[in-house]
C-alpha cells in the first residue's frame, strides 16, 4: 500500500523514478523496489520525498508514516497457534484483518472463514504433529481468522460455493450437518452473503468455477485509493495478483458466478436441503 502511494505521488507530480531517486539521494532501483512493495524507507526520507513532490499536508504525511510502520510484533508468527499459518498464507491473514470486502469463490472445501470447529477438526484429523504443532493449534488458528466477521465494524464477506463444497465429506455425516447448519446460520448475518452454484443449473445460468480465488479490498488512509488483490492457489503455488488485467479477469469471473448462482434465499434453502440429506 505504501508503494502504491509513492507511485501515486510520482504520477501526480509528473516525476520519474530516477528523478525521485535523486530527490532523496538514492538509486532508481530502490524507488522501483519500494513501489513494488519491497525494501524499506526511513520516515525522514519518506517525508522528504513527499515534501519535494508537493505533498506537504501533515495529515497525508502522517498517513504515509503509518503505512511504513511495521505493525507486526516481533515473534508474532512463531508463537502460540499463529505457528500454524504457513509463510505464504500469512499475507492473506493480514489482508483479511484489514480488508473491508472479501469475495470468495470456492470448490470442494467450505471456505475457511465460514468453517465450524467440527469441520476444521475433521479436515486436520490426519495431519501429523510437526515441531510441536498440534491439531488444537491448527484449529485455533483457523477459528481465530473468523473474528473479522464479528467485529464492531465487520467487513463484507460474499461467498460463491460450488455444490461440491456442500457434499465433499470431511468427518462423518454429523460433522457435515453441523457445518451446513452453520452456513445457513451465518448467512443470516447482514455482512455475510452466501450463494451456491448447483451442479444442475438451467440454460442461461451455467458458469462453472474453474479455479478457486479470493478478491480482497483493503481501504487505504492515503490518496491512491483502496488496495485490490486477487489471491489464487494451486498445487505448490500461491499468488497475489494486483495488476489491472488480472483483476479485471477475476472481476468478470465473479460477475458470471454471482449471476449464475442461486440467490441468497434460494441458497439457504438449498444448503438446508443438503443438510437434511445427511440426516438420512
Amino acid at each position: 500500500m505504501l508503494g502504491r502511494e509513492i507511485a501515486h505521488m510520482l504520477e501526480t507530480a509528473g516525476v520519474s523514478q530516477a528523478e525521485a531517486a535523486r530527490l532523496i539521494e538514492t538509486s532508481q532501483p530502490r524507488i522501483a523496489g519500494l513501489i513494488s512493495g519491497g525494501g524499506n524507507i526511513s520516515p525522514g526520507d519518506l517525508v522528504l520525498l513527499a515534501n519535494k513532490l508537493g505533498f506537504t499536508d501533515e495529515g497525508y504525511q502522517e498517513a504515509l508514516r503509518e503505512l511504513r510502520r511495521d505493525n507486526s510484533k516481533r515473534g508474532f508468527w512463531t508463537t502460540g497457534h499463529n505457528r500454524a499459518y504457513r509463510d505464504e498464507v500469512r499475507l492473506l491473514v493480514d489482508l483479511e484483518k484489514h480488508a473491508d470486502q472479501i469475495r470468495w469463490a470456492e470448490v470442494e472445501i467450505v471456505p475457511g472463514l465460514v468453517q465450524c470447529e467440527a469441520y476444521v477438526r475433521a479436515m486436520h484429523a490426519d495431519w501429523p504433529e510437526v515441531e510441536g504443532l498440534t491439531i488444537d493449534d491448527r484449529v485455533n488458528a483457523r477459528l481465530a481468522r473468523q473474528d473479522i466477521l464479528s467485529t464492531s465494524e465487520p467487513l463484507t464477506a460474499h461467498f460463491v460455493l460450488s455444490e461440491s463444497c456442500l457434499r465433499r465429506m470431511w468427518g462423518d455425516a454429523e460433522v457435515m450437518r453441523e457445518q451446513l447448519d452453520y452456513l445457513v446460520k451465518i448467512s443470516n448475518r447482514r455482512n455475510v452473503m452466501i450463494q451456491v452454484l448447483p451442479f444442475k443449473s438451467p440454460p442461461g445460468r451455467r458458469s462453472p468455477i474453474g479455479n478457486r480465488f479470493v478478491l480482497l479490498r483493503v481501504p487505504s488512509p492515503g490518496a491512491a485509493g483502496p488496495l485490490e488483490l486477487a489471491y489464487v492457489e494451486g498445487e505448490g503455488e500461491i499468488r497475489y495478483l494486483d495488476d489491472k488485467k488480472a483483476l479485471a479477469a477475476h472481476d468478470n469471473a465473479w460477475a458470471r458466478l454471482t449471476s449464475a448462482a442461486l440467490s441468497f434465499s434460494e441458497s439457504r434453502k438449498f444448503i438446508g436441503q443438503v443438510a437434511r440429506e445427511f440426516k438420512k
